[in-house]
């Protein structure tokens, strides 16, 4: 192709993907399952049109490009995702300096009849889990909690200040992903595949979701590491555990790897991080109320498996219900097996070793739960493209078929589509890990 046809065809992507994302935002429902699939796939490939026809990458118009397609999300209402209403109504409760904890939202409006606003029962008529205690971390809390100082009892004026708390974190991810591509001695082209991601933008910047901080956390751990700041290491991988629970599963890989294994700031910043975070929760027990909702969580909701509803399957063809609280204990089980022996079996010995055992363990925990939200992807897939690993940038892609559930009223998965995206990512997951075998880029 030749490059002023390359020049003319730039300026067509961006202006399709700009098209793209407001449509997904502002007019598609999310019930449209195969427009939202056409407009989605349209998108993956703007992606890869720019990453494929940018031989010499201007990185101030690839930011500003991608910081506008998620400003144009700005005053959008989230359409893929109902979490929302949670947050804000958490927020709410702290800004009421109530604990979000001690009760579930269904209890707390009959418990509280006279504090109870027009702003809360919309937000409660909104709600997905009415009757369940917050799952949200006292990191999240924070966050909320500021939402609703300047929400001012408005829906849409929280929605904006999530909105661009979490945009600022996006920023943070792209300086850092730079820098640390940049220390590897990588391509950084790479940071195209996130930062014009069709699941990242819509996820993070429309839908609210948390995991593009929970990222932002972990690069910065590991910019302080290559930077020999162990504390400062420590510190940002507990806070990220504070943001999201699932970076707590890397601890054995900090004790296989060399640089933080006997490195006592490290191990010193990380505790008073994670003090920090989740001290909250011994106020009032509010840890008992917050462990029993992910216990709860962990044994009753089931969403884009993998494995899992294989063997929940044979589960109904031997005993004929539904085996969720026999299954679950022991897919945790094979995780925690699985995560210490990759971690004993690889010893990184260098940063780009580390991340690369991260990608697996992230891999090999999601395909064994029987929850798997598109939005859980993201800090994988971010860590991924300091690997040769293409499995999650596959993945990123594949999972829109799981919004095929979103299609019907009942939220009825078909087994076609499940079928479909994890074929997808088997061959991506064959590719990457029984096909070829690359050498390590050393630190």
């Amino acid at each position: 192709m030749s490059q002023k046809l390359k020049q003319l065809l730039i300026p067509f992507i961006w202006l399709l993907m700009g098209v793209g994302f407001f449509s997904l935002a502002y007019i598609i429902p999310r019930e449209a399952f195969w427009l939202n699939f056409l407009i989605y796939s349209s998108l993956f490939a703007g992606m890869l049109g720019v990453y494929f026809l940018r031989n010499q990458i201007y990185w101030k118009w690839i930011f500003i490009g991608g910081l506008l397609l998620r400003l144009s999300l700005l005053t959008a209402i989230p359409s893929w995702s109902d979490d929302y209403p949670r947050f804000l109504w958490d927020g709410e409760i702290v800004k009421m300096s109530q604990n979000p904890y001690l009760e579930t939202p269904e209890d707390w409006l009959q418990n509280h009849p006279e504090r109870t606003s027009l702003y809360l029962e919309n937000l409660f008529e909104l709600m997905n889990s009415p009757a369940y205690f917050s799952v949200y971390p006292p990191l999240n809390q924070a966050i909320f909690y500021v939402a609703a100082l300047g929400a001012d009892l408005d829906t849409k004026s929280g929605i904006l200040i999530l909105r661009a708390i979490l945009i600022l974190g996006e920023i943070g991810v792209f300086f850092i992903l730079l820098k640390l591509f940049e220390h590897f001695q990588l391509s950084s082209k790479k940071l195209i595949l996130y930062w014009l991601n069709p699941l990242v933008i819509m996820e993070i910047t429309g839908n609210l979701h948390f995991e593009g901080l929970v990222l932002l956390l972990l690069l910065a751990s590991l910019l302080a590491i290559v930077k020999q700041k162990d504390g400062f290491s420590g510190a940002f991988w507990g806070l990220s555990i504070g943001m999201k629970l699932l970076p707590l599963m890397l601890i054995p890989t900090f004790f296989s790897f060399h640089k933080t294994r006997k490195s006592i700031a490290f191990w010193i910043g990380s505790a008073l991080a994670m003090i920090v975070s989740f001290s909250w929760l011994l106020i009032d027990d509010s840890w008992t109320y917050f462990f029993q909702s992910l216990t709860l969580y962990q044994g009753k909701f089931e969403f884009n498996g993998s494995i899992y509803y294989l063997l929940r399957e044979v589960g109904f063809w031997i005993k004929g219900y539904n085996v969720i609280g026999e299954i679950t204990p022991i897919l945790s089980g094979i995780s925690l097996l699985g995560i210490l022996y990759f971690s004993w079996k690889r010893k990184p010995e260098n940063s780009i070793q580390l991340i690369d055992l991260w990608v697996l363990i992230y891999l090999f925990y999601l395909v064994l739960q029987p929850v798997v939200h598109p939005w859980y992807l993201i800090p994988a897939f971010g860590l991924s493209l300091f690997t040769d690993k293409k499995a999650f940038l596959i993945w990123t892609f594949a999972v829109i078929f799981s919004y095929q559930a979103y299609s019907n009223s009942t939220y009825q998965e078909s087994p076609v589509f499940l079928f479909l995206e994890y074929s997808i990512l088997a061959l991506g997951i064959y590719w990457d890990y029984f096909k070829t075998t690359k050498s390590q880029i050393p630190t």
